[in-house]
């Protein structure tokens, strides 16, 4: 019996990383978006960072920002990066997917009032992310 739940559990665990790996391919930045991303990456750095520090937004938005970074930080990555394309885009993917969903419950504004970097970074950061709002047209 022990033996049978052991197994069922290592088969739902693989199951739900087999589901995380395709919603991270169909998530996926399309084209130069994912370069540009890369690019991006020591600004987005500080923009979370900013970003979690800031009371004015929602607790669960900052509660979010905080558990990304930690994420970021942790030193493996749940998707390994000999997978071609993914591998090394999972980090990227999941960034885009909080940012969104953190223009969503506080605003672009937020977002761009500390935002790090130059206006075409943040222009990058609208595209790659899809944010957008009534001052971004």
């Amino acid at each position: 019996m022990g033996r049978e739940l052991l197994i069922g559990l290592g088969v739902a665990l693989l199951a739900s990383w087999l589901l995380l790996v395709v919603g991270l391919l169909l998530a996926r930045p399309k084209g130069p978006l994912l370069a540009e991303a890369v690019r991006l990456l020591p600004d987005l750095l500080r923009l979370l960072r900013r970003l979690a520090a800031d009371r004015t937004l929602p607790r669960g938005v900052r509660v979010r920002l905080a558990l990304l970074m930690v994420y970021l930080a942790i030193p493996f990555d749940l998707i390994p990066d000999f997978l071609p394309v993914i591998g090394y885009a999972d980090d990227a993917i999941i960034v885009a997917l909080v940012l969104r969903s953190t223009v969503r419950r506080a605003g672009l504004a937020a977002v761009r009032r500390h935002w790090p970097g130059t206006e075409d970074g943040f222009a990058a950061l609208t595209r790659l992310t899809g944010m957008r709002g009534p001052e971004s047209g």
